[in-house]
């Protein structure tokens, strides 16, 4: 009987400690329950930054990309724009050259005519020497005035050239401008 007065006991034991701890056991599956809940809501949060951040990582790689093009836009163009200046100076150059040897030029036929009013073997020496050194200084102004037309095309060209990289860099930068804008609209 001692075995059984025991045994209902045992038993009487367990069902009260079972009572007891019941309401615990239910009260961490609940917490456990919730913070499974969060857990997993967290985990959706963490993707979503993820994705955002890869979306931004993309965008930032797009816009680094356009800025160095940009970049290299405005250098050729800084390039070209000196250029262009170099070769107005040359121009100018070449026109006060010109000008010079047009005054040389006039100057012996100035003297020429001086020549010719003096003595006649004089001056049909110096006639053989001025007629070199006019056709010298002619041959000297074509030669010029063929560089001076070439760099008036050239420079032309040029100038052309800087009007259209400035047409393509306002049209670049217009298209980067919409492009940004679609950019922070998709990051949004």
């Amino acid at each position: 009987m001692l075995t059984l007065n025991k045994l209902e006991k045992l038993m009487e034991l367990e069902a009260k400690l079972r009572d007891e701890y019941t309401e615990q056991l239910e009260g961490k599956d609940r917490q456990i329950a919730e913070l499974t809940g969060q857990r997993d809501s967290l985990n959706t949060r963490v993707d979503e930054l993820q994705a955002t951040i890869n979306t931004q990582l993309e965008t930032i790689a797009n816009l680094s990309g356009k800025a160095t093009d940009t970049k290299a836009v405005e250098n050729r163009n800084r390039e070209l724009h000196n250029r262009a200046e170099n070769m107005k100076e040359e121009v100018a150059s070449v026109k006060a050259r010109l000008k010079t040897l047009q005054k040389d030029l006039a100057a012996e036929r100035a003297e020429l005519a001086t020549l010719k009013k003096f003595d006649p073997e004089r001056l049909r020496k110096n006639l053989d020497a001025n007629k070199k050194k006019l056709a010298e200084k002619t041959k000297a102004a074509e030669t010029l005035q063929k560089s001076y037309n070439q760099s008036k095309a050239e420079n032309a060209r040029l100038e052309q050239r800087v009007k259209e990289l400035e047409a393509e860099q306002a049209g670049a930068e217009s298209d980067g401008d919409s492009q940004e804008d679609t950019g922070s609209q998709a990051a949004a």
